[in-house]
């Protein structure tokens, strides 16, 4: 049997569903907080837990194979120092524990590209580049980092672990709604008048999952694997909703001087409108660096090989327009 934390999440809700196409026992591992929308109707062990309760680790593990470990704490938004530190690292460090205590095969980690060290200019973004747990962007890309290199340390208490660091996860069954399927649906909800410079690599939910699973077959213990898919300028992106919805996408690009100064103000705008920002400070700073990551060692080492973005794009609209308020 597998165990999946963070299995109501998008990720994880995703990858439990190919956890199951591939014939595999799941127990879930949810708060009881935790919607069960995501996961209605699948066959699967629902186990009433809490990456922050030890205790209940220790119980949830019990009998397990593998555990993917894909909760944690995402935002884009600033703050929050001690949440995300408390939920992404000391978390981690539990889940670590109890897979040692409880004898689990394997732990597969849900990284962040962002969690790696930027290259020189030029330079491919790979798994040749260290963690960088000194990282001055964001309070989680640092959480990530130290998380990760938690999971490394862990090797030498026998833990047969690996580490995947997805790029920007994009396509269908996001019933939480993160930032960019926020994004699509404004744009559907022709709510996006302008557009920002800039770039980034995105990858389908559904490659990432199964990047997971091929992780835990096949994954060398103490490696990490760059789960990534397909970059695209920002205008590229807006051309492809463009030809997918038929909807025109916006004509004027903000300067990004302009886009951060009022990206300031927008998480106040978005706090008063109770719903989440697509664009903040941290997304816009993203979209302009460096991006060019390579999955080749997942390709030659693992068998992974994601889908066109095109395919993600399309999957991602429909699933939108079919379950959508």
């Amino acid at each position: 049997m597998d165990l999946v934390t963070g299995a109501s999440g998008f990720l994880g809700n995703v990858l439990v569903r190919e956890l199951k196409k591939e014939g595999r026992d799941i127990r879930a591992l949810l708060r009881n907080t935790s919607s069960r929308r995501p996961l209605k109707d699948l066959d699967i062990e629902i186990f009433n837990g809490d990456i922050l309760d030890a205790g209940s680790l220790y119980r949830a593990f019990k009998n397990i194979d593998t555990v993917y470990h894909a909760a944690g704490f995402v935002t884009i938004l600033g703050g929050q120092k001690e949440l995300i530190h408390r939920i992404n690292v000391q978390g981690t460090r539990n889940v670590i524990d109890a897979c040692i205590r409880m004898g689990v095969r394997k732990l597969v980690f849900t990284s962040s590209v962002t969690a790696i060290k930027e290259p020189p200019d030029g330079a491919k973004i790979d798994e040749t580049l260290s963690f960088c747990a000194d990282n001055k962007r964001s309070f989680y890309d640092i959480s990530k980092a130290v998380s990760s290199i938690e999971v490394l340390t862990s090797l030498k208490n026998g833990l047969d672990a690996v580490i995947v660091c997805p790029t920007g996860i994009i396509g269908p069954y996001d019933f939480n709604i993160t930032p960019m399927t926020q994004f699509f649906i404004d744009y559907l909800n022709k709510k996006l008048r302008v557009k920002i410079s800039g770039a980034y690599d995105f990858v389908d939910v559904r490659d990432v999952a199964v990047g997971h699973i091929l992780a835990g077959k096949k994954g060398k213990k103490g490696q990490t694997y760059i789960l990534s898919g397909q970059k695209l300028t920002m205008d590229e992106l807006f051309r492809l909703l463009e030809i997918e919805t038929g909807i025109k996408a916006p004509r004027y690009d903000v300067p990004v001087r302009v886009a951060r100064f009022a990206s300031e103000f927008i998480p106040l705008i978005y706090r008063f409108k109770k719903s989440s920002p697509c664009f903040t400070k941290y997304s816009i700073d993203t979209l302009q660096k460096k991006c060019d990551f390579s999955y080749q060692k997942a390709y030659e080492e693992l068998g992974y090989n994601p889908r066109p973005i095109k395919e993600s794009i399309s999957d991602a609209i429909r699933w939108l327009r079919e379950n959508m308020p």
